[in-house]
């Protein structure tokens, strides 16, 4: 996974940013059977590739409220 070339890949804002520049996680859905991460405020840097089943897993629990402080 981590020799995949990232270079075409459309990038998409979380929902959670509220379209705000700042802070946003940015994901792409461009790859089958997995799921790249990166830092909007880094877009040359480095991204987080993730399986899309576990990506699809950390979504869920985010929706489902197991990360509120």
């Amino acid at each position: 996974m981590s020799n995949t070339d990232l270079s075409a890949a459309r990038w998409r804002k979380s929902s959670y940013s509220n379209g705000g520049d700042a802070n946003c996680v940015e994901v792409s859905d461009d790859f089958p059977g997995i799921r790249p991460v990166r830092d909007s405020k880094d877009p040359d840097g480095p991204a987080l590739v993730f399986s899309a089943d576990g990506w699809a897993s950390f979504v869920a629990a985010v929706k489902g409220g197991e990360f509120t402080a």
